[in-house]
């Protein structure tokens, strides 16, 4: 019985497998910006999503969490009203054996032999609370900072929790 793809890269099993110079064509990350809105101003409130457990997040998923908090902070506020940062760098290289099926799959395919796999993606590896996204805004803008964070939160696979890391006091 074949699993989800989801649930088998999200567990952290063995060692990372990082050293792209070894091995030929990995993917690259399709995570297009880390940094997004205005970086240079000094926001005074910073809001953090943290995942609840210890998980691999594959880059597709966190391009998919940065564009739904994005496309919501950009909308509502405004492009220079906020600073968005992507945190973890997937560096670590997911490999797949993948298996014949059909007619006459068994004379095409080796098995479980030779499983070493190729390269199909990329993922971070994370650590119980560390940070995905944060979010550097104006009070005002707490609200919507927020919910950006919780639609991004939907959008990984491990349950999150929004952390106010600065500024909880401007807060009302």
């Amino acid at each position: 019985m074949a699993r989800k793809p989801a649930v088998m890269y999200r567990q952290v099993k063995g060692q990372a497998y990082t050293r792209k110079e070894y091995m030929g064509g990995v993917p690259n990350p399709r995570i297009n910006q880390f940094d997004m809105g205005n970086p240079k101003e000094d926001f005074p409130v910073t809001v953090s999503l943290c995942v609840k457990n210890r998980v691999q997040i594959r880059h597709t998923a966190l391009e998919a969490s940065r564009i739904a908090a994005n496309r919501l902070m950009s909308k509502q506020v405004g492009v220079a009203n906020y600073h968005l940062k992507v945190k973890p760098y997937p560096h670590h290289v997911l490999r797949e054996n993948k298996l014949a099926t059909g007619a006459g799959a068994d004379r095409v395919s080796s098995g479980m032999r030779h499983a070493f796999g190729k390269n199909v993606g990329t993922a971070a590896r994370l650590e119980r609370e560390q940070e995905v996204l944060t979010i550097r805004c104006n009070p005002q803008n707490f609200g919507q900072a927020k919910k950006a964070l919780w639609k991004a939160a939907m959008k990984l696979p491990s349950p999150c929790y929004i952390e106010v890391e600065k500024g909880r006091h401007l807060l009302n």
